[in-house]
């Protein structure tokens, strides 16, 4: 905490008054775990996001614990009041990388700032894979129709 002295003349005697001035987030630790979940969170609400691609060990504790891990795929560093966050995707096939990338970090940047009022100086989208499941899905029912079709004639 910063205090500051302030002097002011009260009947021509000299009165000093000591003034506290708090900053935002003086005296709380916001874990770095915490950021990755707001920021997991968020990732998770863009289109065109598959999934997280974390690694081995996150996956294993997923299984395990039953629960999602909304942590997963995120990298945080937090240095003062200043944080720069990983962020490791898997995108949907036909989904235009770029655009999802670029809302990733607006949707990100806004809720950890908004949050936990910490200043984000970094957002790095890495794409890990495309997600080409719905490609899949939809050739097995491409040749589904095209095999029915084929039996009627």
């Amino acid at each position: 905490m910063s205090e500051e002295n302030k002097e002011i003349e009260e009947n021509g005697e000299v009165v000093e008054l000591e003034e506290e001035i708090k900053t935002e987030n003086e005296g709380i630790k916001i874990s770095d775990d915490v950021v990755a979940v707001i920021a997991g969170v968020a990732v998770s609400e863009v289109p065109g996001v598959a999934g997280m691609a974390g690694g081995f060990a996150g996956g294993i504790t997923e299984v395990f614990s039953g629960k999602k891990n909304l942590a997963k795929g995120i990298k945080v560093d937090i240095a003062d009041t200043d944080v720069k966050i990983d962020v490791n995707i898997i995108v949907e096939y036909g989904s235009r990388i770029p655009d999802v990338a670029f809302e990733i970090q607006n949707r990100v940047k806004k809720a950890v700032e908004g949050m936990t009022g910490l200043n984000v100086e970094e957002v790095n989208v890495h794409v890990q894979g495309v997600n080409t499941d719905i490609v899949k899905e939809e050739m097995t029912e491409e040749s589904e129709t095209s095999e029915e079709s084929n039996k009627e004639e």
